[in-house]
């Protein structure tokens, strides 16, 4: 079998505040999914996240150690979509978990979910929502996972 996709790098960030995960979500999407963007050309994957918070929210951020990597596909219609999420710790200035964070962008939109309700999030690739707790809590964890 001979499928064709184009492969997505995508640079997300972890910001956990008081317990709660901080998520974004493009308006009208069922979904939500880390903060973050796809990794351009000349960046690294840190120097990409770092400009995505930037564009996203007008906030400078810090870009931490690395949690893992997360193979995804997916569909969009016929269309199928492969990425390969690079996920880091990340520490965002100037927002707090008592309040939403206002986004830059007019697509997307930022919430912060409490830990407990990770699993209920709708936070995509799925499987971040088993691994991410343990990845930021123990540092001999697998840091791989799929949606395969």
């Amino acid at each position: 079998m001979n499928k064709k996709s184009d492969i997505e790098i995508i640079a997300r960030g972890v910001c956990v505040r008081n317990g709660r995960f901080l998520l974004c979500h493009t308006k009208g999407a069922r979904n939500t999914y880390l903060p973050g963007g796809h990794v351009e050309c000349g960046e690294s994957a840190k120097e990409s996240l770092a400009r995505e918070i930037r564009e996203e929210l007008g906030r400078n951020a810090k870009v931490g150690r690395f949690l893992g990597a997360v193979e995804h596909n997916y569909r969009r219609g016929r269309q199928c979509c492969y990425e390969i999420n690079l996920v880091f710790e990340l520490r965002i200035s100037g927002i707090h978990s008592c309040r939403n964070p206002v986004s830059h962008e007019d697509y997307i939109e930022f919430w912060w979910v409490p830990l407990a309700k990770l699993s209920q999030s709708k936070l995509e690739p799925a499987v971040l929502r088993r691994v991410l707790p343990a990845w930021l809590g123990n540092r001999k964890q697998e840091r791989w996972a799929s949606t395969y």
